[in-house]
């Protein structure tokens, strides 16, 4: 459930909606309109909260939002983000060589690299995940160092029990977000992980 493109808005402790932007986004606009209460988004992939500019129509939100398109045919153009990187002449040259250029290149090696990614450091980061939306939502509710330390122990069982009483929604997702490390370190742990989050 944690691919990049997945975010969750919570109106406190109750959660407005999930999804890709084009779901989440109306949902967070209207919720703004309504109650102008205030409301956190979090980037499922990465547990970090995400700001969105809410001002105008839900179009002009999700156009403010979303990477534009390009007029006519063709691929949409890529949220470009310029950073500066060090390689040797023997890096450069080879990038040189590759068609599309070395932007290209350097991306499809990314995108390959990443499609790679062993599942434990894919569940790693999902946990992190989970982690960081779990503090920032429920750091202040009964058992949430605990949790953390459940969570990390790969403890499924004492989460479950740690988090029983907290709000539906936020329990919900920290378990779903856990159990999606689960499911991508099970073939690795086999049957004697210590991974129990059923009950």
């Amino acid at each position: 459930m944690a691919d990049e493109d997945r975010y969750t808005a919570f109106a406190g402790a109750r959660r407005i909606a999930s999804g890709a932007l084009r779901e989440v986004l109306p949902a967070l606009k209207a919720h703004h309109d309504a109650s102008g209460a205030p409301a956190l988004v979090f980037h499922d992939a990465s547990g970090k909260q995400v700001d969105f500019d809410l001002r105008g129509t839900v179009a002009e939100v999700l156009a403010r939002a979303e990477p534009p398109r390009r007029a006519g045919p063709g691929r949409p153009r890529l949220g470009v983000v310029s950073r500066e990187i060090s390689l040797l002449p023997r890096h450069w040259e080879w990038l040189e060589r590759q068609p599309g250029g070395i932007s290209a290149a350097l991306r499809r090696l990314v995108d390959e690299a990443r499609r790679r990614e062993p599942d434990r450091a894919r569940a790693r980061r999902v946990r992190e995940a989970a982690d960081r939306f779990m503090w920032a939502i429920a750091g202040d509710l009964p058992g949430a160092e605990e949790a953390s330390r459940a969570l990390y122990a790969r403890d499924g069982q004492r989460l479950r029990t740690l988090v029983r009483a907290w709000p539906r929604d936020v329990r919900a997702h920290l378990l779903a977000l856990a159990e999606e490390a689960e499911r991508l370190e099970r073939p690795a742990q086999g049957e004697d992980g210590a991974w129990t989050a059923r009950s």
